[in-house]
């Protein structure tokens, strides 16, 4: 579980604490969400998503691809990026990511709706199933 030793990533990585902030100011920084998935293999991770949300059912299986020995972002508030999905802002949801080979993924949000910003990233709880 997530205290196992992490070699090489791992294939399953939950992410618990998503809850997109407002657009409200229309500065140079832009509030988001972001997952950060690095695949270190020589061969194309399949990635599957999916979203748990605490008032509706879960949104499950959405695909996406990254190439080998890459590193690919994925915004939160693009549905083009996320199969469509849409997720409100100031909507609380989790997020289950599965790949078929090990990789290193990382949730990143930006909060933009007062001054001071703030920024946080964090590696998400992990299983090598």
């Amino acid at each position: 579980m997530g205290c196992n030793k992490l070699t090489n990533g791992a294939k399953v990585w939950y992410f618990p604490d998503g809850y997109l902030p407002e657009k409200v100011n229309q500065g140079k920084m832009e509030s988001h969400e972001a997952l950060v998935l690095l695949n270190m293999h020589e061969i194309t991770a399949e990635i599957f998503l999916d979203f748990y949300f605490e008032d509706k059912p879960p949104v499950k299986d959405i695909k996406i691809n990254i190439r080998q020995e890459r590193v690919l972002c994925v915004r939160l508030d693009h549905p083009d990026e996320i199969g469509g999905l849409v997720i409100p802002p100031l909507c609380q949801y989790s997020i289950r990511v599965r790949s078929n080979v090990t990789i290193v993924a990382q949730f990143g949000r930006l909060d933009a709706t007062q001054p001071n910003l703030a920024y946080y990233t964090t590696m998400g709880f992990f299983e090598n199933a």
